[in-house]
């Protein structure tokens, strides 16, 4: 079932479970914009396709809200955006270790290995390696696992997991990234929690809030719902 958050005439506004793609991918496992052009067919009985415009996406482990355009327009507009950083997209996530410091920017140089779908840190002459910065504060910490805002100003593959893995705080549940990870801990602690952006016709700042599933491991730890009140 679909959770839409917004919808108009030129954009809709929806939460993406974890753990399927945002757009079709080979393993042929049906992807949250399908999803979206279904039920935009069923709803206003649609024949034939229906536009749905991708402007950004999320990991498929990653869940949260995600924007899509219903228009062509929409979409160039939304895109321009995001290429502009005039978005802010804020992530909430679950780490353990030690913390070195309660609010810090990172900066590092990462690269995407196509084969082995896998992100590391690299030097920043290395070729085909991309800047990448992100912005967290820790909100709460509960033993060795802190509860951490995370504000992306770059929007790289993997790149708060491999940020924040970088510096000894690899995410709950993250298999791929951290080879300790508990295997009971089936779901990535990563959730995109926030988006705001301007919308692409009238201009008006949208701000979009949800938070995690407070009642599912490791989100349970914290008072989660309190960082999300308007």
């Amino acid at each position: 079932m679909l959770k839409v958050l917004h919808e108009d005439n030129h954009i809709i506004v929806v939460i993406k479970p974890q753990n399927i793609p945002s757009q079709g991918d080979d393993s042929g496992d049906e992807d949250l914009l399908t999803q979206v052009k279904a039920y935009l067919k069923e709803k206003y009985n649609k024949p034939g396709n229906v536009y749905v415009g991708l402007v950004h996406r999320l990991d498929r482990p990653t869940g949260g809200i995600m924007v899509f355009a219903k228009t062509s327009k929409a979409a160039s507009r939304l895109s321009e955006q995001i290429k502009e950083h005039t978005t802010t997209k804020i992530y909430y996530t679950v780490v353990e270790g030690e913390l070195r410091a309660n609010e810090e920017k990172l900066v590092n140089y990462l690269k995407k290995d196509e084969k082995n779908n896998i992100v590391k840190i690299v030097s920043q002459g290395d070729s085909g390696s991309k800047k990448a910065e992100l912005y967290y504060k820790v909100l709460q910490t509960e033993g060795q696992y802190s509860l951490l805002e995370v504000k992306l100003l770059t929007g790289r593959s993997h790149q708060i997991r491999v940020q924040l893995n970088g510096i000894g705080l690899p995410i709950c549940g993250d298999a791929k990234y951290n080879k300790k990870a508990s295997a009971k801990m089936k779901n990535l602690a990563l959730w995109a929690g926030r988006l705001e952006f301007n919308h692409p016709v009238t201009k008006e700042r949208m701000v979009f809030i949800a938070p995690p599933d407070s009642t599912k491991t490791p989100w349970n730890k914290f008072f989660i719902d309190k960082y999300f009140l308007k």
